[in-house]
């Protein structure tokens, strides 16, 4: 491949993209070049404060616990408050809480600011997302999740390496350091990122777009399917960092020889996100999210014959090629199935899934090598996998779509009234740019569906400025 090809795939990589994207892009990167308190946290109490592993678990499981209940929180407060409010809220208590965790002494008042830094780390995803999804076109929207994951990746890698350094100089250094560049996050979205919440018509607000709660969400049976989905792939992907780690040791590697392993992931998302990306955009979603979960389930299940370090890293190719691929496809179909004016409740929903996996991750991975073996644990992901390959497969095929087309539909949710008006069009998008691509109207036999799934995975949700309408039942919920 000639230099000036590979310049011309980095430009068609990140052309077109509106310069919002690029500064809600640098923020997010930001913050993560700032990730100390996850990575180091169970480091940093049991070599620096000489607590027990048991109490650095538990410090941990309280961290995440703080995710699982802000998902929900901060995905009301982005619908309701905005996108921008929310992730400035989000960051300064980050900021806050973070540079206090780093002078806290007694094991109680840690472990409760733990609680208060997952809780405020975690509040911003839903309004990114949802931000994310106002601000780019239905057809970008693949390609502008992908780029934000690889700079999610990026950041990480080189924070995770810096830090490493600062850790050995003061702990403490790292935390005011990220309290610091959560900071410089926070700057950036006050000065760089106008409101991008689509703004709903008073007068006919009442009549074609009823309130959405957490209830509609809950009763959205197709979407719950989704996020029930979400959870089991982020169940697998999760064990490269609870049970990858355990396995080896148990089988003899040294913790260097986790790092090299690991460390493949990284580099393979740096290096092959954006063009994986640029090949499977426009490819039918519901075969790549089968494809991947397979892929995953697999590539984790291929652990069990991993006797070497270079055998082991050959099965962390394999599922971080499912991470490139799934990551942005499934993001693409969480924003195809939010109603444009709930997009942070679905989002706040859908983190919700990866937040408890991260609870209930590491408490698999344990429970199952101590009592069975990795054997085992590397079979159960297999199983996981399929059922994931499966469920995907099943959500999907009564709207199979054609990628990279555009036709009106319907659609009805289970439990809506008789009829309803038209929902109000997306005044962020350009009149027809998110149409429904569904062949027909969709019964209430598809309860809580939207239009569009199987189609290119950036096309938009049902609430659009198309001839389709949807109907929501008329609930006002938190």
């Amino acid at each position: 491949m000639s230099v000036a090809s590979v310049r011309r795939a980095a430009r068609e990589s990140v052309s077109g993209l509106p310069r919002e994207f690029w500064w809600l892009w640098a923020s997010t990167l930001v913050n993560r070049l700032g990730a100390f308190v996850a990575t180091f946290m169970a480091l940093y109490l049991t070599l620096d404060r000489g607590y027990s592993a048991s109490f650095a678990g538990l410090v941990v499981a309280l961290h995440g616990l703080g995710g699982v209940i802000s998902s929900l929180v901060a995905g009301v407060m982005t619908d309701r408050l905005g996108r921008r409010p929310t992730m400035l809220a989000a960051n300064v208590s980050t900021a806050l809480s973070v540079a206090v965790l780093g002078f806290m002494e007694h094991p109680a008042a840690i472990a409760a600011v733990a609680l208060l830094v997952g809780m405020a780390s975690n509040a911003s995803r839903p309004a990114v997302q949802a931000m994310m999804a106002d601000i780019v076109r239905p057809e970008d929207r693949v390609r502008a999740f992908a780029l934000n994951y690889w700079a999610i990746n990026l950041g990480f890698a080189v924070s995770s390496t810096v830090a490493g350094f600062i850790a050995e100089y003061s702990y403490l250094a790292g935390f005011l350091g990220e309290a610091a560049l959560t900071l410089v996050c926070a700057l950036l979205v006050y000065l760089k990122l106008p409101e991008s919440r689509p703004e709903k018509d008073d007068a006919a607000a009442a009549a074609a777009e009823p309130e959405v709660g957490l209830g509609t969400v809950l009763r959205d049976a197709r979407f719950m399917g989704v996020v029930g989905l979400s959870f089991l792939i982020s169940l697998i992907f999760m064990q490269g960092s609870f049970g990858l780690p355990l396995a080896m040791g148990t089988a003899g590697f040294s913790t260097g020889d986790y790092g090299l392993v690991i460390a493949v992931n990284g580099v393979m998302i740096v290096l092959l996100q954006l063009p994986v990306t640029r090949f499977i955009e426009h490819r039918d979603p519901q075969k790549l999210l089968v494809v991947s979960a397979l892929l995953a389930g697999y590539g984790f299940g291929l652990t069990a014959f991993g006797g070497s370090v270079g055998a082991l890293a050959l099965t962390v190719c394999v599922w971080t090629l499912a991470e490139i691929v799934n990551s942005p496809t499934q993001m693409g179909l969480v924003v195809q199935l939010s109603p444009v004016h709930a997009r942070g409740r679905y989002q706040g929903m859908y983190t919700l899934s990866w937040a408890v996996a991260s609870l209930v991750a590491p408490l698999l991975a344990g429970r199952v090598i101590d009592r069975f073996g990795a054997q085992w644990l590397w079979g159960t992901t297999a199983v996981l996998g399929t059922v994931a390959g499966l469920g995907y497969w099943l959500l999907m095929r009564n709207l199979p779509g054609v990628p990279g087309t555009d036709r009106g539909g319907e659609v009805t949710v289970a439990a809506a009234p008789a009829t309803a008006a038209p929902v109000a069009a997306d005044a962020s998008r350009p009149a027809g740019a998110d149409l429904p691509a569904v062949a027909g109207p969709v019964t209430t036999a598809d309860a809580g569906s939207r239009p569009g799934v199987g189609a290119e995975p950036g096309a938009g949700p049902a609430a659009s400025a198309s001839p389709g309408s949807a109907s929501l039942p008329a609930t006002a919920e938190a």
